[in-house]
């Protein structure tokens, strides 16, 4: 039957569809646009009024980029992080077992290598026998004047040794991905041409039972269950101290140690550390190079490891470019009371060997002393006003967290070992920053120093998107941010 009014329906159904319109176009600008993830911004700051304290949230927004503008852009990616930490001394030791109560130790402990809100810990260093910092002069295999042990019949820990790898044990059981770099202060007396721990150099003809030693303390923590990433086979090589062990092994000698013995030894077994040779300062950096030379040599060897106190950190660079295949870690550097400003040393260890030290190739971070007391020890021998990264009081247990500590949180809290670095804009006008994007759930984090005098305003631009920040003169700022 047809329709009554076939205009007046027409006239309906023209109503209803532009109702329909309507309110689709009304609901769609009425909708909630998607907020951006909220990025974190975490703060310390030279006057110390924020210690590694959470500012407010941020969102990228569209919008335009400040002149001052950094840029990130995880499309292009640089080095693997492994970690930042400090170094499982004698002395660090000592003052964890006999000046801290249980309680006290457990907390200590999951604070340095726990979880957020733990700072992460993940990179430390363990002395093979003593060093500046222990309170004896001794090796893992001492024996009396003329005697030799070409097998290591004597090989023992002690009581020293057991002291380090229980707490190392400890740290383990907190973060199962610690990763640990031995490092030797000096062979046992035996094999040496001074025939003791203090000063002189390896004899050749015990070449090949010294690498037998090195891997023998690696299979002592292998054993132990907690596994060596890392081996190098002398601290400071150039230096030979006078009131503490140490050994004078030249870049000529070392190459013919790698290649012949150690680097053979290393290779048949499986799992065995990665080899890192130098251990000393930017100020040589011919000495690596020398090593790196040798392909008989390079052929063992892993990366190279640096210590701060001489020369400047573009030496890792120089070898980079050189050798581009071979990773950079910094493996010692210490604060101490002959740089006692609380602002200079967040320059120092958050500008310098966290931002600067990324930029230039580097893995991670190790500084010196996890722990010393309120008197810089307690140590025989060496740096006598070296500060840990917490200070422990010998007679309360009280602890000081140093600049040191704060500057470490601002990483191992943000990135995890696995990150890649990636590109970040720096230097500018003061500011210098490095960024990473964490492999296991692809989030990204920027630090960012200010070295100029006064406050900068800068932007952070990344995937078109853009933010805002203030950040004070002589500040150090972590930005963690998930990438939508």
């Amino acid at each position: 039957m047809s329709p009554a009014n076939p205009s007046a329906v027409a006239r309906g159904t023209l109503w209803r569809g532009a109702l329909a319109a309507a309110l689709v176009l009304g609901l769609a600008g009425c909708a909630t646009p998607m907020r951006e993830p909220a990025v974190q911004v975490w703060v310390t700051t030279a006057d110390r009024s924020r210690l590694l304290a959470r500012d407010t949230d941020l969102h990228f927004a569209t919008a335009a980029s400040l002149p001052l503008n950094i840029a990130v852009d995880a499309r292009h990616h640089y080095q693997e992080f492994l970690g930042v930490g400090a170094a499982f001394t004698d002395s660090t030791a000592l003052l964890f077992e006999q000046k801290l109560a249980p309680e006290a130790r457990t907390a200590l402990m999951h604070e340095l290598f726990g979880p957020p809100p733990g700072i992460g810990l993940s990179l430390m260093r363990v002395p093979i026998a003593a060093s500046d910092f222990s309170v004896e002069r001794y090796s893992f295999d001492d024996l009396p004047a003329g005697a030799t042990d070409p097998t290591l019949a004597h090989f023992d820990l002690g009581a020293n040794g057991k002291r380090v790898l229980s707490l190392v044990q400890a740290a383990h059981a907190i973060n199962p991905t610690l990763r640990l770099i031995g490092s030797t202060w000096s062979a046992p007396g035996w094999m040496k041409s001074s025939g003791s721990v203090i000063k002189g150099h390896l004899l050749p003809e015990h070449y090949d039972v010294f690498a037998d030693y090195l891997l023998r303390f690696a299979d002592s923590y292998q054993q132990a269950g907690v596994p060596l990433y890392g081996l190098t086979a002398q601290n400071e090589p150039g230096f030979e101290p006078t009131d503490y062990p140490g050994m004078r092994f030249e870049a000529v000698d070392r190459a013919r140690f790698i290649a012949q013995h150690l680097g053979p030894k290393l290779s048949r077994r499986a799992g065995a550390p990665l080899y890192f040779d130098y251990d000393h300062n930017w100020d040589v950096s011919e000495s690596p190079l020398q090593v790196l030379d040798v392909p008989a040599a390079a052929h063992y060897v892993a990366g190279i490891a640096w210590h701060c106190y001489g020369g400047e950190i573009d030496a890792q660079s120089l070898v980079h470019t050189a050798h581009p295949g071979f990773s950079a870690l910094m493996t010692e550097c210490s604060g101490g009371e002959w740089a006692p400003s609380w602002a200079e040393g967040l320059r120092w260890f958050g500008g310098t060997l966290l931002i600067e030290e990324g930029r230039n190739w580097g893995s991670g971070t190790i500084l010196w002393n996890l722990a010393l007391d309120e008197r810089h020890g307690p140590h025989l021998g060496g740096c006598d006003d070296c500060r840990g990264v917490v200070t422990i009081d010998s007679t309360s247990g009280a602890v000081t967290r140093n600049v040191e500590y704060y500057s470490l949180a601002h990483l191992g809290r943000f990135v995890r070992p696995g990150a890649r670095r990636i590109d970040s804009t720096t230097n500018l006008d003061g500011l210098i920053s490095v960024a990473y994007r964490n492999s296991d759930d692809g989030s990204l984090v920027l630090l960012v120093f200010n070295k100029a005098q006064a406050a900068r305003r800068f932007s952070v631009r990344h995937a078109q998107r853009t933010l805002t920040y203030a950040l004070p003169a002589g500040a150090l700022a972590t930005f963690a941010w998930q990438p939508r």
